[in-house]
């Protein structure tokens, strides 16, 4: 028995968690397991009412949990640093979930924006430090309303946080194929958290030999993975820098409502969070039509840190064979198939497996 919050969130959050939720299920019968789930109708509808993104006890509410399931966090009429800073970061640092994984990938029929990209040409995966760097909160505003009005924002990178984001990257590339580790870097022109970065790099690369490096400033680094994209194997990158590339990483696989990710804390010693990489998409909200696939998958990725192994491959295998149907692809894939549709096609699929 697995124990899991669940945080629907905003938007296509309440969408597209019950189909993660249904696929999961679905393994779980497939398997032998059983996951008990909790929901907690937290996020920006909560804020209205109360004021607040989550109960002052939440952390500790979650805490007790096997594992978080989060839909998507945002809406109109909140600010973005509220609902973020009020739900999503505190969780992601308070359970030092440092490590956040945002895997890459071009699945079969899906077609990729790059001209002649085919499903192997794009399989990578993007390791992003995910409590410091440079969405750290020091700073502040000074002379507001002023011809002197200021403000600064402080990046924050530490020995422990850089070098344990980076030997994680490391020991997750031993395990890969290709064995090649890519580092995301801007040392030519932010002069000091960037040449530390790369120091601690090199360390390292010194006690995993057998894993073949290189670097690339973050500009050079984005053009080389819409031009290359079968150059990379794993991108290690810090906070922002690994947002911008995890976002990137989709959009040439053929959609960002295909993303997932986790956050990890490796220790295990607090619950990790997995989550689409898209947002609440409010635009969308509602009309039934969200892409279930991100939440899905990260679903899996769930499945794989639990313990679950054969039955994450299993729903990885069931999305790829799913949208491999044309006529089951949601609208951002080309088709007309609804979220409930596509969700319960996926499960239909891992059932039978």
């Amino acid at each position: 028995m697995y124990r899991i919050a669940v945080i629907p969130g905003d938007g296509i959050g309440k969408e597209v968690v019950p189909e993660g939720m249904r696929v999961l299920n679905a393994a779980g019968r497939r398997f032998g397991f059983e996951i008990e789930w909790q929901s907690f109708l937290w996020g920006c509808e909560y804020y209205m009412s109360k004021g607040e993104m989550m109960p002052p006890n939440g952390l500790q509410i979650l805490e007790d949990f096997d594992a978080i399931f989060l839909g998507a966090v945002g809406a109109p009429g909140v600010p973005d640093h509220v609902s973020l800073w009020g739900l999503l970061v505190p969780i992601r640092r308070t359970f030092r979930q440092y490590v956040n994984i945002r895997p890459v990938r071009l699945f079969r029929g899906i077609r990729s924006p790059l001209r002649n990209k085919r499903p192997g040409d794009i399989d990578f995966c993007v390791i992003r430090e995910n409590n410091e760097g440079e969405y750290s909160n020091v700073g502040g505003r000074m002379y507001s309303g002023t011809e002197q009005e200021m403000v600064v924002q402080e990046a924050i990178f530490t020995r422990k946080g850089v070098d344990r984001v980076i030997r994680f990257a490391f020991e997750l590339a031993k395990k890969r194929p290709d064995k090649h580790l890519t580092s995301a870097t801007k040392s030519n022109g932010i002069v000091y958290t960037m040449p530390y970065w790369d120091e601690i790099f090199e360390e390292l690369s010194a006690v995993y030999p057998e894993i073949r490096t290189d670097q690339y400033h973050i500009d050079a680094l984005t053009a080389k993975v819409v031009l290359m994209p079968e150059y990379f194997d794993i991108i290690v990158a810090s906070n922002l820098f690994g947002d911008i590339i995890s976002d990137l990483g989709p959009a040439i696989a053929g959609s960002l409502g295909i993303a997932p990710s986790a956050n990890l804390n490796p220790e295990r010693d607090f619950p990790s969070m997995f989550e689409p990489v898209h947002g609440s998409a409010p635009d969308i909200a509602g009309k039934g039509i969200a892409n279930p696939i991100g939440q899905i998958w990260s679903g899996a990725m769930m499945l794989e840190h639990i313990g679950q192994s054969e039955a994450a491959i299993v729903v990885e295998e069931a999305i790829e064979i799913v949208v491999s149907d044309k006529s089951l692809r949601t609208p951002d894939l080309g088709g007309r198939a609804t979220t409930q549709e596509l969700g319960e096609a996926i499960a239909e699929v891992v059932s039978a497996s």
